[in-house]
């Protein structure tokens, strides 16, 4: 291995045997062209078709592919995570295995991380070959994540990325995170987060693997990333700032009522609705403080996150 590998193109996967033959050849021929030092890295997510059979394949005949291979389905976040745990190359670039990302893009996008100095750059799919009710709903999504993050990207979920390689091996993917690794990047410190428009392809084998859910589960994801980046190395100041205050409202409640009982004396105090605010804001208060204890001290010791049964690696 050449002393800094030109490139690692990661390409996370399932079922998807019909594709790689096409897109390692794809790859290959781009990489050739350009005269690159590289390596294909798939990462098989559980497949349950002949996906693996053929990377063995693609492996026999090209020493320049990699593979490891998860015992069950994990997750596009898995995969990517022990793809960039694996990778070495001055640049890692990540695509899906579906043929819907051109390898042609590769070019232009290592250009821009080593020569424009791009932490990372994100692909946008401008013009996409994708039916109208998957379309409408990304541009909204995609609006509010970059209205939230402050990130000014278009398309938070296109799968076609390149990172300089210290990114990918500062950012932690896990859970279904791998939409925001550019929010994950800016958290981490990594803030030259650049855009180029890519070119688009139709599906050309299997199926396609979008859910309504996903949408539902990426704002609520997109909401953890926004907590986990301000508070997640000191979560106490979050809970801590809402219990104390809250703590501090019910208190403030029962004192003015013990004032008044005691000055006006006040009789039947508990059949007012003032006491019970009280009441309930002195516990949520207490309990907000408690669970901002318990995350402060699971914070610092917690085992590690990213642990996967891996079945075979080549």
């Amino acid at each position: 291995m050449p002393a800094q590998m030109n490139l690692s193109i990661v390409v996370p996967l399932k079922n998807e045997a019909e594709s790689l033959p096409e897109l390692e050849a794809w790859i290959r021929r781009v990489a050739q062209q350009h005269g690159y030092t590289y390596e294909i890295i798939f990462i098989d997510d559980g497949s349950t078709d002949a996906s693996w059979n053929t990377i063995g394949q693609l492996k026999a005949a090209n020493p320049k592919v990699r593979a490891i291979k998860f015992r069950r389905n994990y997750g596009k976040s898995a995969a990517l995570h022990v793809g960039f745990q694996a990778a070495r190359g001055q640049v890692v670039i990540t695509m899906d295995a579906d043929l819907q990302d051109s390898p042609d893009e590769i070019p232009e996008l290592y250009r821009m991380i080593v020569e424009d100095r791009f932490d990372l750059v994100s692909g946008w799919k401008k013009k996409r070959h994708d039916p109208l009710e998957k379309r409408l709903p990304s541009k909204l999504f995609n609006a509010v994540a970059s209205r939230m993050s402050g990130i000014r990207l278009h398309d938070f979920n296109c799968g076609l990325k390149a990172y300089r390689l210290p990114v990918v091996k500062a950012v932690e993917v896990y859970g279904e995170m791998h939409r925001w690794i550019p929010v994950l990047a800016k958290w981490a410190g990594f803030t030259r987060i650049g855009e180029k428009a890519v070119d688009h392809q139709a599906r050309k084998y299997g199926r396609s693997k979008f859910g309504w859910e996903r949408y539902i589960n990426g704002f609520l994801d997109l909401m953890s990333v926004y907590f986990v980046g301000k508070f997640g190395k000191r979560p106490m100041h979050f809970f801590g700032t809402l219990g104390v205050l809250s703590f501090l409202i019910g208190f403030g409640f029962l004192a003015y009522l013990s004032w008044e009982k005691l000055v006006y004396k006040e009789y039947g105090i508990a059949d007012r609705p003032l006491f019970y605010f009280g009441i309930l804001a002195l516990i949520i208060g207490t309990q907000l403080f408690l669970t901002g204890f318990i995350a402060e001290i699971a914070n610092r010791n917690s085992p590690g996150r990213n642990e996967y049964l891996i079945e075979q690696e080549i």
